[in-house]
């Protein structure tokens, strides 16, 4: 863009008023001996009138008003406290703010009677040369300016700042922005030769950014302003684009000089995202402004806000239930039993509450493993490991598409889609690890790989699989590759990845539930609470952006971790036996089911019923906004 990744407007055309050295608002400062700090508090104002205010004000005592206190006062103002630097910092960043809201005057009186300044006259002139268009004085200002960007009383360097480079680079890259827009504005106001003159003898001179010259000097040929401003991504002449170069311009000052844009809000926002960060039941997604976030309480979000509470129990299956699945879309459960059928189960979003959809039956050895297709289309289903079946049924006709079997003697019991829908892996513990399609067609196989669990990487040629040996292996079914990604000492019972593919949750026998990043292949922390054995055990990341972790448990519990977090913050009770699985929805953070072998799936979500004031809590968010933000 014109601006090359300015910020956001922020600056008023007008400038901030009453901020030069001599108060006159118009005139050049005089010559100052050295560079000045950003803030002159403790020194008189009213030592003489019409005296120059340590902010570029004019002064008088009472803050301009008519004085009538005698000289004891005016001794008891020089003898006034000085001010920390944080609270001169605070003092700047509140007169930004006003100045942004245009209220100029108020600004003016805060300045004066802190004996702070807002900014370095400088940097006043230079602002109000680039807002009122005036380039050859905005030019002749970097000169001025450059001497403050090293001079150690003024200079605050910020890490991986412009100021890190030389003070010459530095002052080109602005020199450059400045000429730019001098060249779009002359652009758009039809005047070719000035912008030609403009590229020919001050952009290009510089030596710097020539691919960016090159850009420019293609905008010649449009014949429309509307074209140019399209084109070159610019709001065109005026307040707008001249405040995003100001934006743009300030990230090259140090923060003494001039403050970056909208300072205050940006702290602000910082501190409210380091809040929600740090709470542990935070599971709705808010945008990133202030508006809908009270400032004068601090963050909290109330664990009745959190999928902790049983919304239903269905006892529709009648004997253990091994698995259970939300949908992609988070429409639907699936859930598979014992007692050789799976039922999906219709969700509403509205009240939370699950119905029973269909019931598919045929599955003789039980049901321990389902997988959704990528466009939930298909479900496929998977028996223990005696079972040498698999089944591949419509969603929505309640059909049986396809029923795999290779040979008697296999044992397919994990199933993973590829991302196109069009194909999937499956294997068991007897050395079977096949590829097929959606006919159940063997596309490849891989001998001699004893399979416990699978999942197809995104890239579409990658498979993971756990084996036998207490690893995690990356299968390359197109040119036969082979690579070790996770090694644990304990079997790995069942895992699952992130949606973006860098974490894996594993099930450790004896061990729990463990986190390893798959890009770094290290382990990154072990979950503490869960009892697990040799009973496979399906956890699942879960909640907005995937924060939380949960997990079935041998001691009849679900746990739910927070993902930066190795102790439990939540143990939720109610099964009576094994909880086996523990699926959250992708789309609904406040809604989860668990399957157990007392028959029953659980469906958890937010208490029934929250009162105004937890409703107010949750982040002290505007209570207008709707608890259903709970839910999505």
């Amino acid at each position: 863009s014109a601006a090359e990744g300015a910020g956001e407007s922020g600056a008023s055309a007008a400038g901030i008023t009453g901020l030069s050295a001599n108060g006159t608002g118009g005139q050049e400062p005089e010559p100052e001996p050295e560079p000045q700090v950003s803030c002159r508090n403790g020194e008189s104002s009213s030592s003489a009138a019409g005296a120059v205010h340590s902010n570029g004000l004019l002064s008088s005592a009472n803050n301009g008003l008519p004085s009538t206190e005698s000289p004891a006062s005016d001794t008891s103002t020089k003898k006034k406290k000085r001010l920390s630097q944080s609270d001169e910092d605070v003092i700047r960043l509140i007169g930004q703010h006003l100045h942004g809201l245009g209220l100029n005057q108020t600004v003016d009186l805060l300045m004066q009677e802190s004996g702070c300044r807002l900014e370095h006259p400088a940097a006043t002139k230079f602002r109000n040369h680039v807002m009122e268009g005036e380039w050859e004085k905005a030019e002749s200002d970097l000169n001025e300016l450059k001497a403050l960007m090293h001079s150690p009383s003024a200079v605050v360097v910020r890490v991986q700042s412009p100021l890190s480079i030389s003070t010459v680079r530095c002052v080109n890259r602005m020199k450059f922005l400045l000429l730019q827009q001098k060249y779009l504005e002359y652009l758009e106001d039809g005047k070719v030769l000035e912008a030609l003159q403009v590229l020919r003898a001050e952009l290009t001179p510089l030596k710097y950014n020539t691919e960016r010259i090159h850009v420019l000097s293609g905008y010649l040929m449009c014949s429309h302003p509307d074209d140019l401003r399209a084109k070159a991504e610019w709001e065109g002449k005026g307040t707008a684009s001249r405040s995003k170069l100001l934006d743009k311009l300030q990230t090259y000052l140090p923060p003494s000089v001039m403050l970056p844009p909208r300072r205050l809000q940006t702290l602000l926002r910082q501190a409210v995202e380091l809040q929600r960060d740090r709470c542990l039941y935070h599971n709705t997604k808010l945008d990133s402004g202030l508006d809908n976030v009270s400032l004068l309480i601090d963050h909290v979000c109330s664990r009745k806000q959190f999928p902790c509470y049983t919304q239903q129990i269905l006892t529709e299956h009648c004997n253990e239930v091994w698995f259970c699945k939300f949908s992609n879309d988070g429409t639907k459960l699936a859930s598979g039993s014992k007692d050789t059928t799976v039922i999906i189960w219709q969700v509403d979003p509205d009240s939370l509450q699950l119905k029973q959809l269909k019931t598919l039956e045929g599955h003789a050895y039980g049901v321990s493993y389902l997988a959704w297709s990528p466009d939930d289309s298909y479900l496929i289903a998977c028996g223990p490991d005696d079972c040498s079946e698999l089944w591949l049924w419509s969603v929505q006709t309640g059909e049986l598409r396809t029923k795999m079997s290779q040979s008697h003697e296999d044992s397919l019991t994990s199933v993973a889609w590829n991302p196109d829908g069009k194909r999937f892996v499956t294997g068991g513990q007897r050395g079977q690890f096949y590829q097929c399609d959606l006919d159940g067609n063997l596309l490849d196989s891989w001998e001699g790989v004893r399979v416990q669990c699978l999942w197809c990487v995104s890239d579409g040629r990658t498979v993971l699989a756990s084996d036998t040996h207490q690893r995690i292996r990356g299968y390359n079914f197109e040119d036969l590759t082979d690579r070790n990604i996770v090694q644990e000492d304990h079997p790995i019972m069942s895992f699952t990845v992130s949606k973006n593919g860098r974490l894996a949750l594993l099930n450790v026998a004896t061990q729990g539930v463990h986190l390893w990043d798959l890009q770094d292949r290290v382990l990154v922390r072990k979950y503490q609470g869960v009892t697990q054995g040799f009973y496979t055990i399906h956890s699942c990341f879960g909640g907005y952006n995937e924060d939380f972790i949960a997990s079935g448990s041998e001691d009849h519990k679900v746990y739910i971790w927070h993902k930066r977090s190795e102790l439990p913050i939540a143990e939720l009770t109610g099964h009576t036996r094994t909880v086996n699985c523990v699926s959250w929805n992708p789309v609904l953070p406040g809604l989860m089911a668990s399957a157990s072998d007392d028959g029953t799936v659980r469906v958890w979500g937010p208490a029934p019923f929250l009162d105004s004031q937890e409703t107010e809590g949750l982040t002290g968010m505007n209570p207008l906004i709707s608890v259903k933000m709970l839910l999505f």
